[in-house]
């Protein structure tokens, strides 16, 4: 499992019964978590929730404010800092799960960087950008940020001001995923990293309908024609319900070999350790195809 460490501003707290207990940098959100089907722990803690998210029966939901909160506040990991918000459908524009992709990507690019070699990254579905953050901070040569919702990439801009990374080269592009691998590709672009965390279902700019089971193949095998000759990595996160770790390494591995990459190709969950405690919470899965 990667496991989300180092992040001092969030703290799982506790989970269980359908729901988690989150501190978001001091203030506590109590969230629905299907996979949290164990009973609660520290249930004293649970009566400091600062607000409380409801599921409607007819989907989605609407937060329920115990106190007076911010509309929108920031927390750091590491050298980084992001706005967070409680949204309308329960998340907040972060995913602290992310944390230990965050660790892996600087990690992996200030190495190459030390040897003198280039590191260009390209973020799909690249959501509020804490991933491209976590690369343009470690030196990445050039980082394309591309999603559909021109509000989320507005977030991202925000962050990368949060974050003192102005300077960096962050190119923002909001499009379709797959319309703009196909673009890159018949300009003759190359990228030395890839990385995306495709929605289970959703709509792009122009309403295409998106399908994750759909469209893996296709986005991961246009992804591997993109990747440079000496590469870094090739990462997807899934968060689809029914797609285990071997699914996803399986996908990955016959797109490996398809596209005649030399390497392997590791899958796990992603997990977020609940505070003084031996539990963890899983939080969707990543793929990794790495080129040793």
């Amino acid at each position: 499992m990667y496991i989300a460490r180092d992040f001092s501003d969030y703290l799982l707290l506790d989970c269980g019964d359908g729901e988690k207990l989150e501190s978001w940098k001091g203030i506590l959100l109590r969230r629905p978590d299907p996979l949290a089907i164990w009973p609660k722990q520290k249930p004293e803690l649970w009566k400091q929730a600062d607000a409380v998210y409801h599921r409607s029966s007819k989907g989605g939901g609407s937060w329920e404010y115990l106190r007076t909160l911010p509309k929108e506040w920031t927390l750091s990991y590491r050298a980084l800092t992001f706005r967070v918000a409680p949204t309308d459908f329960k998340h907040t524009g972060l995913f602290p799960e992310q944390a230990a992709n965050w660790s892996f990507l600087e990690e992996t690019i200030r190495e190459r960087k030390k040897k003198g070699g280039e590191a260009k990254i390209l973020n799909l579905f690249a959501y509020t950008g804490a991933a491209t953050m976590a690369a343009a901070a470690a030196g990445a040569d050039e980082v394309v940020h591309v999603d559909a919702a021109k509000g989320m990439v507005n977030w991202a801009k925000e962050n990368m001001h949060l974050s003192a990374l102005d300077d960096c080269t962050i190119r923002f592009i909001v499009e379709d995923c797959q319309k703009f691998l196909k673009r890159e590709i018949r300009r003759g672009h190359r990228y030395d990293g890839i990385l995306m965390d495709p929605p289970s279902y959703g709509r792009g700019p122009n309403n295409e309908l998106f399908r994750f089971e759909d469209q893996i193949n296709e986005l991961l095998e246009l992804s591997f024609r993109l990747l440079s000759d000496d590469p870094l990595f090739l990462l997807v996160s899934s968060y689809t319900t029914g797609y285990s770790c071997t699914v996803m390494k399986n996908v990955m591995e016959v797109q490996r070999k398809n596209a005649g990459r030399k390497g392997r190709v590791e899958s796990q969950e992603l997990g977020i350790p609940v505070q003084n405690s031996e539990l963890i919470l899983p939080c969707g899965i990543t793929t990794r195809y790495l080129p040793q």
